[in-house]
């Protein structure tokens, strides 16, 4: 059996996703049958959107329905103007992705937030709900409702997520399950810059090889949409990341030394990262390395590292902040969307 090397939770990062990085893998993927694929930008925010039949899940080996991730690539954990032009357009997307539903103001919806609480990048879940209990008394008057809850992780409380999910669907019969939770990502340009939604629902712990049972509307009868943000990644991925951005920038500086633009320069040169520069100069002193493309240095590293200590997931120096930010925003958004219903 082939081996998957990515470990992540965005299906645009997905091994079967990836066609769209190239023009011309890009319209072959739009072509396939089955899979409709969009991408778009609203100011700051990179909008891609894939929607799934049931012949292009085979294809891709990913469920049907729609996947929705919002992006803001130059996001920092002190931008307030960037969380905020991302909350605005993911209540557009919580419309468009429920528009079928029918959705009012009497709907009742239950809203789980996922994760252990005592881990900070696994912690994005519990800590929106905890912002959303102070909006529940909003909904008090209304005839339909807000049900918040944050039921822990299996090893802390012996049972599993999906189990306490379903039993809590069973009395309450809301009309659509809400579920936010922690991802992995595959690149580290991704982490904590990006929020996923999908109507397809989560299986929590996938993303790093912890997977346990999904939480989905084929378990639980009742439409469930996942709301995600990629908090960590794969320490091999860090590796390859920072090996490719070292090739690039000496390529880049090699290509460029004698142009006039660098000969009038005055101060440190600042290459173009998105520029690709020719690496046959490295090979002497980098060896073949330097010639292998990312995805290559990675399955390397994932090779070697695998079932070693150095095995790790990292996260952000300011995850503290990046988790406040994000629970702010999705448990605001979330807030907004319901009290939008009519």
């Amino acid at each position: 059996m082939e081996t998957n090397w990515y470990r992540t939770d965005l299906i645009d990062e997905s091994e079967e996703m990836v066609q769209h990085r190239t023009k011309q893998e890009k319209e072959k993927l739009e072509d396939s049958s089955g899979i409709d694929f969009s991408e778009k930008r609203q100011g700051r925010v990179q909008i891609t959107e894939i929607k799934v039949d049931e012949k292009g899940a085979k294809a891709i080996n990913k469920k049907s329905g729609t996947y929705i991730t919002l992006s803001v690539p130059a996001l920092t954990a002190d931008d307030e103007d960037g969380f905020k032009d991302l909350e605005e357009v993911m209540i557009e997307k919580l419309n468009s992705i429920h528009e079928h539903l029918k959705l009012s103001s009497k709907s009742t919806i239950l809203i789980v937030g996922l994760g252990n609480r005592t881990i900070t990048p696994d912690a994005v879940g519990p800590f929106a709900i905890d912002r959303l209990q102070d909006e529940v008394p909003s909904f008090f008057d209304r005839d339909g409702r807000m049900i918040v809850y944050a039921p822990g992780v299996t090893g802390q409380t012996g049972y599993e997520t999906s189990e306490f999910v379903y039993s809590l669907s069973e009395g309450i019969k809301p009309d659509l399950i809400l579920v936010i939770d922690a991802l992995a990502a595959r690149s580290s340009t991704r982490l904590c810059r990006t929020i996923q939604l999908t109507d397809t629902g989560i299986h929590p712990g996938s993303g790093v090889g912890n997977e346990r049972k999904e939480v989905s509307k084929e378990v639980m009868g009742i439409p469930v949409t996942a709301i995600g943000v990629p908090t960590v990644v794969d320490g091999p991925v860090m590796i390859a990341d920072a090996l490719e951005s070292v090739f690039k920038f000496l390529a880049s500086k090699i290509e460029e030394a004698n142009s006039p633009s660098s000969r009038l320069s005055v101060t440190p040169w600042l290459h173009n990262s998105e520029k690709e520069a020719d690496r046959a100069p490295l090979k002497p002193i980098f060896g073949e390395l330097s010639q292998w493309s990312k995805d290559e240095k990675l399955q390397l590293l994932e090779e070697t590292l695998s079932g070693s200590e150095q095995r790790i997931f990292v996260t952000p120096k300011d995850t503290d902040q990046w988790i406040f930010n994000y629970a702010t925003l999705i448990s605001s958004g979330i807030t907004k969307w319901m009290s939008s219903l009519s």
